[in-house]
């Protein structure tokens, strides 16, 4: 796996102001790393190499990166089914202290952009992980 580099004498988005969040949502998530191997064990080798070095990068803050992954999830249609990211992408958004409604304004705001159905079909699965009080990976939601 690789290690994390520093930028200015900082571990990777290491917060600032002390907050208690991941420096790199990818290689500090053990559970998202099986379950990405769980998949295709050489495929999430392949994820967690290529994932980390982009989650590494220092310019944009974890919670930021994670609710950008949450858009994608909308704009791409992946919002169930086997092997679908988006649960995962709502672990880490909360793992890296993303509220519910931040989550539901990301969810909105891509009803805009990406197109009201997609939004609804993410909007629906969000409430099944809402309503089972817990994400896969265990977060309350």
């Amino acid at each position: 796996m690789p290690e994390l580099k520093t930028h200015k004498g900082r571990r990777v988005n290491e917060p600032k102001d002390g907050a208690s969040v991941s420096t790199n949502a990818v290689l500090g998530d053990e559970a998202l790393q099986l379950a990405l191997k769980s998949i295709h064990p050489e495929w999430g080798d392949f994820c967690i190499r290529a994932a980390a070095e982009v989650w590494g990068r220092p310019h944009v803050d974890q919670k930021t990166k994670a609710l950008i992954t949450i858009a994608v999830d909308v704009a791409n249609t992946n919002i169930s089914g086997p092997g679908s990211p988006f649960e995962a992408h709502v672990h880490m958004a909360l793992a890296q202290g993303a509220s519910v409604a931040e989550i539901e304004e990301v969810l909105m705001f891509m009803s805009v952009y990406a197109g009201f159905n997609k939004a609804a079909s993410a909007f629906g699965r969000f409430a099944e992980i809402r309503a089972n009080g817990k994400t896969g990976f265990g977060d309350a939601v």
